[in-house]
């Protein structure tokens, strides 16, 4: 059974820094894609940043730049460093994961409905 267990948020302040993990397990995680997305109440789920098994990066335009994904493959985890946070960051964190591997081609209007696989979200609030 596919488990995907994110950790790392919490409250910080304008400008802060955070960085999430997501561990898998149940998964082979070597060829596939896996991603981050937030939602915060009452909007859509959005995709923040996807990672391939070759390493090839794909962001959300809101956060080019401030933010990293990454994976660690031999740990079966993925990351998202988050740097020069804004409040309009706040929102639940969820990973997620396919066994597609094109995920860094396809619009990031079409990440949500392109992961099979979801964790339960970890929570990331920034204050002003």
């Amino acid at each position: 059974q596919v488990q995907l267990v994110e950790s790392g948020g919490g409250s910080v302040q304008t400008g802060g820094s955070l960085r999430l993990s997501c561990a898998a397990s149940g998964y082979s995680n070597s060829k596939n894609c896996m991603g981050w997305f937030r939602q915060a109440p009452g909007k859509e789920r959005e995709g923040v940043a996807v990672i391939d098994s070759v390493g090839s990066t794909g962001y959300a335009v809101s956060v080019q730049g401030r933010f990293t994904i990454s994976r660690d493959n031999t740990k079966n985890t993925l990351y998202l460093q988050m740097n020069g946070l804004k409040p309009e960051d706040t929102g639940m964190y969820t990973c997620a994961a396919d066994p597609r591997d094109h995920c860094v081609a396809t619009v990031s209007r079409n990440w949500p409905t392109f992961f099979g696989y979801w964790g339960q979200g970890t929570q990331v609030t920034v204050s002003s």
